[in-house]
C-alpha cells in the first residue's frame, strides 16, 4: 500500500498540488470567486447611477438624495471588494507556496543520493523561489486578474451596447488595436529591462574582478583596457534603461489621446443632426457622463491583460521546470523488515565496481572488515574513499558487485537501522538548527539525555557544554564553539546511538595538530569495542590496518 502511495507521489506535478489546495481552501476559493464577480458588478453601477442623476437635474428636477447616496456607496463598495479580491488572492497565492514548497521538500529529501549529487545548489535554490514565485503570481496577479479584467471588458462592451451601440462597435474595432500596441511596448520593455540587469550584473562582476587582479592589471599596464570594459558595461545599462523609459514615456501619453479622441469623436457624432448618426450614437446628457466613465474603465483593464500575459507566461515557463523537479527518480525503499544477523565480517565489498556517469571509480574492488577491526583507507585524491563509504551506507548503490554490512546488501538496510549500525563523522561539521542537544541527536526522541550526557563526557566536551548559560539546552550559533569542539561534537552525534561501526572521512583535514590530538584521544574512547573504517591522509591519524584504493 504505502509503495502504491510513493509511485502516486512520483506521479505529483504542480496541477495536483494546486487543485490540492483549493480543495482544502474552500471557503478562501469561494470568497475568491465572490469578490471577482462582486467587484466586476460593482464597477458597473455608479456610472448607471450618475447617469440617472445628471438626467434628473437637465430635466430641471432636483436630484434625489438615495441616488446620490447610492452612488457615493457603490463606490465605497467596488473599492472594498477590489481590495477584499487583491488581498484574498494574495492570501490564496500564499497558500499556494507553501503547499507547493512543502510538496517539493517532500519530494527532494526521497530523491536518491546520485540525483540530489547531479543537481547544482543554486539551480535547486531557483527552483525552490524564482520559480515558485512564479507560480504564485500565477494566481496573485496572473490568471485570475486576467479573468477579472476580461470579464470587466466585456461587461462594459454589453452596457455600452444598450446605452450606445455606435460605441460599442468602435470600441470592439480599437480594442484589438489597442492591445496589439500595449503588447508591443510591454515586450520591447521587458527586453530593455532584461538587457539593463545583464548590463549591471556584468559590470557589478567587473569591479571584484579588477580588484583581484589589479596587481597583475599594474604589471600588464591595462588599466585603460578594464577602464573601457567597464564603460562599455554602464553605457550597455544606460541605453537599456533609456529604451525603457521612451516606452514608458510614449505609452501613457498615447492612450490618454486615445482616450480623449474617442470620447470627443462620440461626443460630436452623438450632438450631430443626422438622423441616421444619432440612432447609432445619439444619447441623453446623463448616459454621455456614464459613457465617459465606461471609456476610461476599460483601457486599465487593457493594459493589464498585457502584463497578465506576460506574467502567465513566466508562471508557465517556472511550472515546467517545477514538474521536471517531480518527475526524477526517486529512493526505492524497501518496506519489509529485514533481519540484520550476527557476523565476524560486518562489512564486505565483493568486486564493487561504481562510477559517476560515464568516470569509473571502483574498478572491481575487493576486501573484508573483521569485527572490531580499525582499518584506514589510502590512496590517491578521487581514487573513490568517500564513495566507499557512501556505499556503505546505503546512498549508492554499486553498478556490479556486492556491497554487504553484516551479510545483506547495504541499501536494503531500513532507514531507521541506520543509526544503530553506522555512525558517520565527517571533515567539517554540520549544525542543524536546535540546541546543542539537538545536534547530538538530530531530533531523535529514542535518544536519552544520560546517553546524552555520557557521550559528551566521553568526547571531553563536558566542562565547555557545562559553561554554556543553558547547559545541553544552549541554543546553538556558530561562534558557539571552537572547529576542534565542533569536531568533537561531530563524533558525540556519531556515537551517540552506539553504532556498531564507525566511518570516519577525513575527520582531522582541517584541524591543527594540538586539535588533531585531542580528536584522535577522544576517537580512542569512542572506537573502542566498535568497527571503525576511516580515510586520512596524515599518517598520524591512521588506524590499524592500512587498505590501499587505486
Amino acid at each position: 500500500m504505502k509503495h502504491n502511495d510513493q509511485m502516486k507521489e512520483n506521479k505529483t506535478q504542480v496541477r495536483d498540488v494546486i487543485l490540492r489546495t483549493v480543495k482544502t481552501q474552500k471557503l478562501l476559493s469561494a470568497g475568491i470567486v465572490i469578490t471577482v464577480v462582486g467587484a466586476i458588478i460593482a464597477a458597473l453601477i455608479p456610472p448607471l447611477i450618475l447617469a440617472e442623476i445628471v438626467d434628473t437635474i437637465t430635466e430641471g428636477n432636483g436630484a434625489p438624495l438615495f441616488l446620490i447616496l447610492s452612488y457615493f456607496g457603490m463606490i465605497v463598495i467596488t473599492g472594498m471588494t477590489e481590495s477584499a479580491r487583491e488581498g484574498l488572492l494574495t492570501v490564496f497565492g500564499q497558500k499556494i507556496t507553501h503547499a507547493l514548497r512543502s510538496s517539493m521538500m517532500k519530494k527532494f529529501i526521497s530523491l536518491t543520493a546520485d540525483n540530489i549529487n547531479r543537481q547544482e545548489p543554486g539551480t535547486v535554490v531557483s527552483r525552490f523561489v524564482g520559480d515558485v514565485d512564479t507560480v504564485e503570481n500565477l494566481f496573485s496577479s496572473g490568471i485570475i486578474s486576467m479573468f477579472a479584467d476580461a470579464c470587466k471588458i466585456l461587461s462594459i462592451l454589453f452596457v455600452i451596447w444598450f446605452e450606445n451601440r455606435g460605441l460599442t462597435l468602435v470600441l470592439l474595432i480599437l480594442l484589438p488595436f489597442l492591445f496589439g500596441f500595449t503588447r508591443h511596448v510591454q515586450k520591447n520593455m521587458l527586453t530593455a529591462q532584461i538587457e539593463n540587469r545583464k548590463a549591471v550584473g556584468r559590470a557589478s562582476g567587473h569591479v571584484p574582478e579588477t580588484l583581484h587582479n589589479i596587481r597583475t592589471i599594474h604589471c600588464l599596464g591595462k588599466e585603460n583596457y578594464m577602464e573601457k570594459r567597464y564603460d562599455q558595461y554602464i553605457g550597455e545599462s544606460y541605453r537599456a534603461m533609456e529604451r525603457t523609459n521612451f516606452y514608458d514615456a510614449v505609452y501613457s501619453p498615447v492612450i490618454l489621446i486615445l482616450n480623449a479622441v474617442v470620447v470627443a469623436v462620440v461626443m460630436l457624432l452623438s450632438a450631430s443632426g443626422n438622423s441616421q448618426i444619432l440612432r447609432s450614437f445619439g444619447m441623453s446628457a446623463g448616459t454621455a457622463v456614464a459613457v465617459i466613465n465606461y471609456i476610461s474603465q476599460i483601457f486599465g483593464p487593457v493594459e493589464s491583460l498585457g502584463m497578465e500575459i506576460q506574467t502567465i507566461q513566466s508562471a508557465m515557463a517556472g511550472i515546467h521546470r517545477i514538474n521536471e523537479f517531480f518527475k526524477q527518480e526517486e529512493k526505492k525503499e524497501t518496506y519489509q523488515a529485514v533481519r540484520i544477523p550476527e557476523t565476524d565480517i560486518p562489512v564486505e565489498f565483493k568486486d564493487v565496481t561504481f562510477g559517476y556517469d560515464e568516470n569509473v571509480v571502483l574498478d572491481h574492488v575487493k576486501f573484508q572488515v573483521r569485527e572490531g577491526e580499525q582499518v584506514t583507507l589510502a590512496g590517491r585524491t578521487g581514487a573513490g574513499k568517500s564513495t566507499i563509504l557512501k556505499l556503505l551506507l546505503g546512498l549508492y548503490e554499486p553498478q556490479d558487485g556486492e556491497v554487504l554490512v553484516r551479510g545483506i546488501p547495504a541499501a536494503q538496510i531500513q532507514a531507521q537501522d541506520r543509526r544503530t549500525i553506522f555512525g558517520y563523522v565527517e571533515q567539517s561539521f554540520h549544525m542543524v538548527p536546535g540546541t546543542v542537544k539537538d545536534q547530538i541527536t538530530l531530533y531523535d526522541e529514542g535518544i536519552t539525555d544520560e546517553q546524552v550526557r555520557e557521550v559528551i563526557g566521553l568526547v571531553g566536551l563536558k566542562e565547555a557544554v557545562e559553561g554554556l548559560e543553558n547547559g545541553v539546552d544552549t541554543w546553538c550559533t556558530a561562534e558557539l564553539f571552537s572547529q576542534g569542539q565542533w569536531q568533537l561534537l561531530s563524533v558525540a552525534r556519531a556515537a551517540v546511538a552506539g553504532p556498531a561501526i564507525l566511518l570516519l572521512d577525513e575527520i582531522t583535514a582541517n584541524l591543527d595538530a594540538e586539535t588533531e590530538q585531542n580528536v584522535l584521544m577522544a576517537l580512542k574512547k569512542v572506537s573502542k569495542d566498535r568497527t571503525v573504517i576511516s580515510i586520512s591522509h596524515r599518517m598520524t591519524a591512521s588506524m590499524g590496518r592500512t587498505i590501499f584504493i587505486s
